[in-house]
Protein backbone atom coordinates (compact mmCIF):
# COMPACT_ATOMS: atom_id res chain seq x y z
CA UNK A 1 0.00 0.00 0.00
CA UNK A 2 2.62 2.41 0.92
CA UNK A 3 4.53 1.78 -2.73
CA UNK A 4 1.14 2.46 -4.26
CA UNK A 5 0.87 5.76 -2.75
CA UNK A 6 4.59 6.67 -3.66
CA UNK A 7 3.70 5.35 -7.13
CA UNK A 8 0.86 7.64 -7.02
CA UNK A 9 2.56 10.87 -6.69
CA UNK A 10 5.29 9.92 -8.83
CA UNK A 11 2.93 8.93 -11.59
CA UNK A 12 1.07 12.45 -11.44
CA UNK A 13 3.54 14.66 -9.77
CA UNK A 14 1.72 17.82 -11.35
CA UNK A 15 -1.35 16.99 -9.37
CA UNK A 16 0.82 17.08 -6.28
CA UNK A 17 2.17 19.98 -6.81
CA UNK A 18 -0.80 21.83 -7.46
CA UNK A 19 -2.06 20.81 -4.52
CA UNK A 20 1.57 21.48 -2.41
CA UNK A 21 0.61 25.06 -3.96
CA UNK A 22 -3.15 24.61 -2.68
CA UNK A 23 -1.54 24.18 0.88
CA UNK A 24 0.72 26.92 0.36
CA UNK A 25 -1.71 29.74 -0.18
CA UNK A 26 -4.99 27.98 1.70
CA UNK A 27 -2.89 27.79 5.04
CA UNK A 28 -1.83 31.17 5.55
CA UNK A 29 -5.42 32.36 4.12
CA UNK A 30 -7.54 30.16 6.69
CA UNK A 31 -5.29 28.27 9.13
CA UNK A 32 -4.45 24.42 9.22
CA UNK A 33 -7.94 23.37 10.47
CA UNK A 34 -10.13 24.96 7.95
CA UNK A 35 -7.94 23.52 4.97
CA UNK A 36 -8.30 20.28 6.64
CA UNK A 37 -11.52 20.26 6.88
CA UNK A 38 -12.38 21.34 3.50
CA UNK A 39 -9.61 19.08 1.98
CA UNK A 40 -11.74 15.89 3.45
CA UNK A 41 -14.54 17.16 2.93
CA UNK A 42 -14.16 18.22 -0.65
CA UNK A 43 -12.60 14.96 -1.48
CA UNK A 44 -15.50 12.97 -0.26
CA UNK A 45 -17.95 15.35 -2.41
CA UNK A 46 -15.53 15.11 -5.72
CA UNK A 47 -15.21 10.96 -4.88
CA UNK A 48 -19.21 10.95 -4.30
CA UNK A 49 -19.99 12.64 -7.37
CA UNK A 50 -18.13 11.19 -9.13
CA UNK A 51 -19.04 7.44 -8.08
CA UNK A 52 -22.71 8.31 -8.30
CA UNK A 53 -21.96 9.46 -11.60
CA UNK A 54 -20.25 6.30 -13.34
CA UNK A 55 -23.24 4.70 -11.54
CA UNK A 56 -26.07 6.53 -12.40
CA UNK A 57 -25.49 9.15 -15.15
CA UNK A 58 -25.69 11.98 -12.48
CA UNK A 59 -24.66 14.51 -12.33
CA UNK A 60 -22.07 14.63 -15.01
CA UNK A 61 -23.86 11.97 -17.48
CA UNK A 62 -22.75 8.22 -17.79
CA UNK A 63 -19.24 7.87 -17.89
CA UNK A 64 -16.53 5.07 -17.14
CA UNK A 65 -12.89 4.72 -15.75
CA UNK A 66 -10.82 2.40 -18.01
CA UNK A 67 -8.85 0.48 -14.92
CA UNK A 68 -5.50 0.51 -16.88
CA UNK A 69 -3.23 1.77 -13.59
CA UNK A 70 -4.97 0.37 -10.50
CA UNK A 71 -1.66 -1.56 -9.96
CA UNK A 72 0.69 1.09 -10.24
CA UNK A 73 -1.47 3.77 -8.31
CA UNK A 74 -3.71 4.78 -5.99
CA UNK A 75 -7.67 4.47 -6.78
CA UNK A 76 -10.53 3.98 -4.65
CA UNK A 77 -13.72 1.84 -5.31
CA UNK A 78 -13.51 2.30 -8.90
CA UNK A 79 -12.32 6.12 -9.64
CA UNK A 80 -8.56 7.63 -9.34
CA UNK A 81 -7.49 8.59 -6.15
CA UNK A 82 -6.35 12.09 -7.87
CA UNK A 83 -9.13 12.82 -9.69
CA UNK A 84 -11.14 13.54 -6.96
CA UNK A 85 -8.24 14.92 -5.36
CA UNK A 86 -8.13 18.13 -7.99
CA UNK A 87 -11.07 19.51 -6.86
CA UNK A 88 -9.97 20.38 -3.51
CA UNK A 89 -7.18 23.08 -5.55
CA UNK A 90 -9.73 23.53 -8.47
CA UNK A 91 -12.14 25.02 -6.17
CA UNK A 92 -9.91 26.75 -3.56
CA UNK A 93 -8.36 28.68 -6.76
CA UNK A 94 -11.53 29.40 -8.36
CA UNK A 95 -13.14 31.04 -5.28
CA UNK A 96 -9.95 32.80 -4.13
CA UNK A 97 -10.31 34.16 -7.67
CA UNK A 98 -13.80 35.42 -7.36
CA UNK A 99 -12.29 36.83 -3.76
CA UNK A 100 -9.59 38.87 -5.89
CA UNK A 101 -12.02 40.06 -8.55
CA UNK A 102 -14.85 40.89 -5.60
CA UNK A 103 -12.73 42.27 -3.00
CA UNK A 104 -10.77 45.91 -2.77
CA UNK A 105 -7.18 45.58 -3.02
CA UNK A 106 -4.30 47.57 -1.59
CA UNK A 107 -0.85 47.69 -1.66
CA UNK A 108 1.56 48.37 0.69
CA UNK A 109 5.21 48.61 -0.48
CA UNK A 110 5.37 45.74 -3.15
CA UNK A 111 2.84 43.94 -1.60
CA UNK A 112 -1.07 43.00 -2.61
CA UNK A 113 -3.41 42.35 -0.11
CA UNK A 114 -7.38 41.93 -1.08
CA UNK A 115 -8.81 43.79 1.55
CA UNK A 116 -11.56 40.75 2.22
CA UNK A 117 -14.33 40.43 4.60
CA UNK A 118 -16.51 37.70 6.00
CA UNK A 119 -19.66 39.61 3.98
CA UNK A 120 -17.57 38.84 1.03
CA UNK A 121 -16.10 35.52 1.62
CA UNK A 122 -19.78 33.84 2.64
CA UNK A 123 -21.77 36.53 -0.23
CA UNK A 124 -23.94 34.55 -3.09
CA UNK A 125 -21.58 36.48 -5.42
CA UNK A 126 -18.43 34.81 -4.77
CA UNK A 127 -20.42 31.45 -4.14
CA UNK A 128 -21.82 31.62 -7.76
CA UNK A 129 -18.62 33.13 -9.30
CA UNK A 130 -16.43 30.70 -7.54
CA UNK A 131 -18.85 27.81 -9.41
CA UNK A 132 -18.58 29.41 -12.95
CA UNK A 133 -15.09 29.81 -12.51
CA UNK A 134 -13.95 25.97 -11.69
CA UNK A 135 -16.65 25.04 -14.40
CA UNK A 136 -14.54 26.79 -16.90
CA UNK A 137 -11.27 25.28 -15.76
CA UNK A 138 -12.77 22.15 -16.71
CA UNK A 139 -14.08 23.34 -20.01
CA UNK A 140 -10.21 23.35 -20.60
CA UNK A 141 -9.38 20.70 -18.63
CA UNK A 142 -11.90 17.92 -19.49
CA UNK A 143 -11.05 17.99 -24.01
CA UNK A 144 -7.65 17.28 -23.25
CA UNK A 145 -7.83 14.65 -20.66
CA UNK A 146 -10.00 12.90 -23.18
CA UNK A 147 -6.85 12.87 -25.05
CA UNK A 148 -4.83 11.54 -22.42
CA UNK A 149 -3.55 8.23 -24.31
CA UNK A 150 -1.79 10.80 -26.47
CA UNK A 151 0.45 12.08 -23.30
CA UNK A 152 1.63 11.11 -19.94
CA UNK A 153 -1.92 10.96 -18.22
CA UNK A 154 -3.13 8.17 -19.44
CA UNK A 155 -6.49 7.10 -21.07
CA UNK A 156 -8.19 6.79 -17.98
CA UNK A 157 -11.79 7.52 -18.76
CA UNK A 158 -14.15 7.81 -21.71
CA UNK A 159 -18.28 9.03 -22.22
CA UNK A 160 -20.45 6.26 -23.73
CA UNK A 161 -21.83 8.60 -26.21
CA UNK A 162 -19.45 11.14 -27.67
CA UNK A 163 -20.58 14.79 -26.28
CA UNK A 164 -20.62 18.25 -28.87
CA UNK A 165 -17.48 19.94 -27.27
CA UNK A 166 -14.60 18.00 -28.81
CA UNK A 167 -16.29 14.46 -27.48
CA UNK A 168 -17.02 16.39 -23.99
CA UNK A 169 -20.98 16.19 -23.89
CA UNK A 170 -22.78 19.13 -22.12
CA UNK A 171 -24.11 17.08 -19.19
CA UNK A 172 -20.51 16.91 -17.75
CA UNK A 173 -20.15 20.74 -17.50
CA UNK A 174 -23.45 21.27 -15.85
CA UNK A 175 -22.57 18.39 -13.48
CA UNK A 176 -19.47 20.35 -12.87
CA UNK A 177 -21.65 23.63 -12.63
CA UNK A 178 -23.82 21.89 -9.84
CA UNK A 179 -20.73 20.01 -7.44
CA UNK A 180 -18.89 23.61 -8.02
CA UNK A 181 -21.73 25.06 -6.55
CA UNK A 182 -21.54 22.89 -3.69
CA UNK A 183 -17.70 22.93 -3.13
CA UNK A 184 -17.76 26.51 -2.71
CA UNK A 185 -20.77 26.36 -0.50
CA UNK A 186 -19.20 24.15 1.70
CA UNK A 187 -15.80 26.30 1.92
CA UNK A 188 -18.13 28.90 3.10
CA UNK A 189 -19.11 27.05 5.46
CA UNK A 190 -15.82 25.80 6.83
CA UNK A 191 -14.79 29.32 6.52
CA UNK A 192 -18.06 30.93 8.38
CA UNK A 193 -16.50 30.93 11.69
CA UNK A 194 -15.91 34.47 13.03
CA UNK A 195 -12.22 33.48 14.93
CA UNK A 196 -11.56 35.93 17.15
CA UNK A 197 -7.17 35.91 16.94
CA UNK A 198 -5.69 34.44 13.92
CA UNK A 199 -5.92 30.56 13.24
CA UNK A 200 -3.07 28.34 13.75
CA UNK A 201 -1.12 28.12 10.59
CA UNK A 202 -2.13 31.80 9.45
CA UNK A 203 1.04 33.96 9.08
CA UNK A 204 2.07 36.35 6.58
CA UNK A 205 2.74 35.81 3.56
CA UNK A 206 4.24 38.44 0.63
CA UNK A 207 2.04 38.11 -2.30
CA UNK A 208 -0.43 35.47 -0.33
CA UNK A 209 -3.39 36.72 -2.09
CA UNK A 210 -2.26 36.45 -5.63
CA UNK A 211 -1.44 32.80 -4.58
CA UNK A 212 -5.11 31.38 -5.48
CA UNK A 213 -5.42 33.44 -8.60
CA UNK A 214 -1.87 32.23 -9.82
CA UNK A 215 -2.99 28.89 -9.52
CA UNK A 216 -5.84 28.85 -11.38
CA UNK A 217 -3.93 30.66 -14.34
CA UNK A 218 -1.46 28.05 -13.68
CA UNK A 219 -3.62 25.31 -14.37
CA UNK A 220 -4.82 26.79 -17.69
CA UNK A 221 -1.37 27.39 -18.88
CA UNK A 222 -0.61 23.43 -17.87
CA UNK A 223 -3.77 22.36 -19.73
CA UNK A 224 -3.03 24.49 -23.06
CA UNK A 225 0.51 23.89 -23.13
CA UNK A 226 -0.05 19.91 -22.99
CA UNK A 227 -2.81 20.33 -25.81
CA UNK A 228 -0.32 22.02 -28.09
CA UNK A 229 2.22 19.77 -27.09
CA UNK A 230 -0.07 16.34 -28.60
CA UNK A 231 -0.89 18.66 -32.09
CA UNK A 232 -4.83 19.69 -30.42
CA UNK A 233 -4.30 23.01 -32.04
CA UNK A 234 -7.86 23.62 -32.86
CA UNK A 235 -8.80 22.43 -28.16
CA UNK A 236 -6.23 24.92 -27.28
CA UNK A 237 -6.67 27.64 -29.29
CA UNK A 238 -10.69 27.17 -28.76
CA UNK A 239 -9.95 27.34 -24.73
CA UNK A 240 -7.59 30.34 -25.15
CA UNK A 241 -10.42 32.67 -27.20
CA UNK A 242 -12.70 31.79 -24.41
CA UNK A 243 -10.36 32.90 -21.53
CA UNK A 244 -8.55 35.83 -23.40
CA UNK A 245 -11.33 38.48 -22.47
CA UNK A 246 -11.77 37.60 -19.32
CA UNK A 247 -8.63 37.59 -18.02
CA UNK A 248 -8.27 40.86 -19.81
CA UNK A 249 -10.78 42.62 -17.84
CA UNK A 250 -9.94 41.02 -14.37
CA UNK A 251 -6.63 42.76 -15.27
CA UNK A 252 -7.55 45.99 -16.28
CA UNK A 253 -10.47 46.20 -13.52
CA UNK A 254 -7.85 44.86 -11.22
CA UNK A 255 -5.15 48.13 -11.66
CA UNK A 256 -7.81 50.40 -11.85
CA UNK A 257 -9.07 49.02 -8.25
CA UNK A 258 -5.53 48.84 -6.63
CA UNK A 259 -5.71 51.92 -3.95
CA UNK A 260 -9.16 53.01 -4.66
CA UNK A 261 -11.09 51.47 -1.50
CA UNK A 262 -13.11 53.28 1.08
CA UNK A 263 -12.10 53.99 4.54
CA UNK A 264 -15.20 52.08 5.77
CA UNK A 265 -13.93 49.05 3.53
CA UNK A 266 -10.48 49.10 5.27
CA UNK A 267 -11.58 49.24 8.55
CA UNK A 268 -14.52 46.67 7.77
CA UNK A 269 -11.72 43.96 7.09
CA UNK A 270 -9.34 44.77 9.74
CA UNK A 271 -12.33 44.31 12.30
CA UNK A 272 -13.10 40.76 10.74
CA UNK A 273 -9.92 39.90 10.28
CA UNK A 274 -7.48 41.84 12.80
CA UNK A 275 -4.64 39.80 11.98
CA UNK A 276 -4.25 41.19 8.34
CA UNK A 277 -0.82 42.60 7.23
CA UNK A 278 -2.91 45.83 6.35
CA UNK A 279 -3.85 46.03 10.93
CA UNK A 280 0.51 45.39 11.11
CA UNK A 281 1.02 48.28 9.04
CA UNK A 282 -1.93 50.54 10.14
CA UNK A 283 -0.43 49.95 13.55
CA UNK A 284 3.19 50.89 12.56
CA UNK A 285 2.21 54.19 11.37
CA UNK A 286 0.61 55.00 14.23
CA UNK A 287 4.04 54.31 16.68
CA UNK A 288 6.00 55.96 13.89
Amino acid sequence: MFDIAIDTIVMRPYVFTFFAVFLLACVPHVGWRKTLLFTVAGYLIAFSSEKLSISTGFPYGWYYYIDNTSQQELWVWGVPFFDSLSYVFLTYCSYTTALFILSPLATKGINLVTLETRAIRRSWAALVLGAFLQTFLDIIIDPVALQGSHWFLGQIYGYYEEGVHFGVPLSNYIGWLLTSFFLVAVFQQIDRKHDLKAPAGVFFMPFRSLLGPVLYLSVLIFNWAVTLWIGEHLIALTGILIFTLPIVIVTVLAILRVNRYRPEELQEHLVDYPWSYMNKHEKEKLHS
